[in-house]
This record gives C-alpha cells, structure tokens and sequence, in this order.
C-alpha cells in the first residue's frame, strides 16, 4: 500500500476530509502554501523528534520553529532531538516533507501546537511531498488523539 493510499485508508470514516494533489511540490510548507494559496503558517507541518529516544510526532504552523525544551517540559523528557529521515520513515512510514498525522504505521505520542487554533482550517501533508488534507485544528485533534501543547517559536 503506497503512503497516499494509507492516508486515504485513514480518512475513509470522515467523509468531511478530501486530499488535494498537485502537480507541484509541497515539499516544505513554504511550497505547499504557495501551491494551497494560503499562509505559510497556515500549513499543518508533522515533525518527528525523540524525546528520550521516544518517537513523538509534532504538527504545528508552518514557518515556525519548534523548541526542543518546551517540547522536553511538555513532555517530561530531559533530552529532545529533531529525528533523522530514517527514523521518519521506519516510525511513520512517510517520507520526511510527505509526513502525514493520518495514517501513521506505528503508535506514536502525537501533539499539536496550539498555533494551530489561530486558523479555522489548516493544510497537513497527505503522504506524498504534493498533496494537502484541509482541516479545522480541533477536528485534526479529535481524530489524531493529538495533546494540545505551546512547543513552537
């Protein structure tokens, strides 16, 4: 099964989701905000870090950084590092710049910056490095079981 096809496997029981795809990239949020229309921060970034060696998935605006220790305090962990492309893929299962919060292949703690909630709609990749899933940030947090931290700059 393709990543695009796991997506959309996730999403099936939420007929309110549509995935967009385009013929160009999406890559970095700055690419999928210009193929969107829409403001760089109003893309839903999906980041891996290790928190303690522990895989936690964070999505939060695009064009903001994330800070390691305030993700740490928020988590309870003393060390937090930005995850290698390897990691990404054998824990998610996507490709880094494709990561979507849908459809992850492993259980993995998941958050989501409260950033998110200055949009009614936020833009997350849907597993290619070319498609974009709309969603409203509370509707994201409901289906994702994501915690609701303060992690970006």
């Amino acid at each position: 099964m393709t990543a695009l096809e796991r997506v959309q496997q996730a999403i099936a029981p939420y007929p309110d989701l549509k995935i967009f795809l385009f013929e160009e990239s999406t890559h970095t949020s700055e690419l999928a905000a210009q193929a969107v229309g829409v403001a760089v921060a109003q893309i839903a970034k999906t980041l891996m870090f290790l928190a303690d060696g522990e895989p936690v998935v964070v999505v939060a605006c695009g064009g903001r950084k994330i800070d390691a220790k305030k993700l740490g305090r928020a988590m309870g962990a003393k060390k937090v590092k930005f995850a290698d492309a390897d990691s990404v893929i054998r824990v998610t299962g996507f490709e880094p710049g494709g990561v979507c919060p849908f459809g992850l292949e492993n259980s993995v703690k998941i958050c989501m910056d409260r950033g998110l909630y200055d949009y009614d709609v936020v833009y997350a990749a849907a597993g290619t490095a070319n498609s974009a899933l709309p969603v409203a940030p509370e509707r994201l947090r409901e289906i994702i079981g994501a915690q609701v931290v303060d992690v970006a700059l």
